[in-house]
């Protein structure tokens, strides 16, 4: 059981979700103190922060399998210990009652209930992050930008925040406002190899309305090359490699542009456009490393989502390598 309190529910596949789910039975059994004539804590001193995430996670994990039961007894478990007024077990109280919703009504009902809440305290940021949630379930996402954009006016180094506010705003169709979302969130990390993918794979998007597109695809290759810089064998770096300094190839070719090395050479960004050799050496490399890793997975027998947009990648570059 230690396992499940050590590993984020976010993380879980959906058979290592059910495989969790199971488990939670016979650990609300184990650990049901009422069955005694004495309280178990009184006892024991068994109590530990691991045991309270672990039921934490049963329930994050019970309520994506269907085990409303189970889900409810953990959160019965939660408000016991730390009381129904604390935040966070306000906030699992709120997902629990939209996971159990049947209508837009009841998860419009749910909504007030934050409102009401956040209208007695402003504070409450587990309820101000639920109702963002809840927002975008409803399809109501310039509402949800607009309670986003308050929360991080109180707390500006929320990581969670800039990510789900640069995703809005990719969904709007502000390319502009979710790259800064994430340069944010490179203030405060770095070397987040994801997040440095994610920004690639954004201006990659944004250079189809970019009034200076070789700038957005020069700055999508280097944004790329920077995740696998970090993490090298990063799958989804690669990819987007391959495609940006394609992409660049073709955009450079279709402009007549003369490419050179020079600082601020062919584009009106600050980036220095790549030279076309560069780019080619680039897409070779990470055509290499894709066709080597669906060796790897065809020899391995692993079946992973992502190999299959992988092999597609590859199949239409070498149909347009044979035109």
């Amino acid at each position: 059981m230690s396992s499940i309190a050590l590993c984020s529910p976010l993380q879980h596949s959906n058979a290592e979700a059910l495989n969790v789910s199971q488990q939670a039975g016979t650990y609300l059994q184990k650990n049901d103190s009422s069955r005694g004539p004495i309280a178990l804590p009184y006892l024991s001193n068994v109590e530990s922060t691991e045991q309270w995430k672990t039921y934490e996670n049963l329930l994050y994990s019970c309520l994506r399998t269907g085990d409303d039961k189970a889900a409810h007894s953990c959160l019965e478990k939660l408000a016991g210990r730390f009381g129904t007024k604390n935040e966070r077990v306000m906030g699992l109280r709120g997902l629990y009652q939209e996971a159990m919703a049947d209508s837009s009504s009841e998860l419009d009902q749910t909504l007030h209930e934050y409102n009401k809440i956040l209208a007695e305290d402003n504070t409450n940021t587990p309820i101000k992050k639920r109702r963002v949630a809840l927002l975008r379930n409803l399809s109501r996402e310039v509402e949800a930008i607009d309670c986003l954009v308050e929360l991080l006016e109180a707390s500006p180094t929320d990581i969670e925040a800039w990510a789900e506010l640069s995703e809005l705003y990719v969904l709007q169709g502000c390319y502009q406002q979710a790259e800064f979302c994430l340069e944010e969130i490179l203030l405060s990390a770095p070397n987040a190899w994801n997040i440095h993918a994610r920004l690639g794979e954004i201006l990659y998007i944004a250079a189809t309305t970019s009034q200076d597109q070789v700038g957005s695809l020069a700055e999508s290759v280097r944004r790329f090359c920077r995740s696998i810089e970090l993490c090298d064998g990063f799958l989804r770096g690669y990819y987007g490699l391959k495609l940006a300094s394609d992409r660049l190839l073709n955009a450079l070719a279709a402009n007549n542009s003369k490419v050179n090395t020079a600082p601020g050479g062919n584009s009106s960004s600050e980036i220095s456009t790549p030279s076309a050799q560069t780019l080619r050496q680039l897409s070779e490399k990470a055509t290499s490393f894709l066709a080597e890793s669906t060796r790897r997975s065809n020899v391995d027998g692993s079946d992973m989502p992502e190999m299959a947009a992988v092999k597609e990648l590859l199949k239409s570059t070498t149909l347009a390598q044979q035109r």
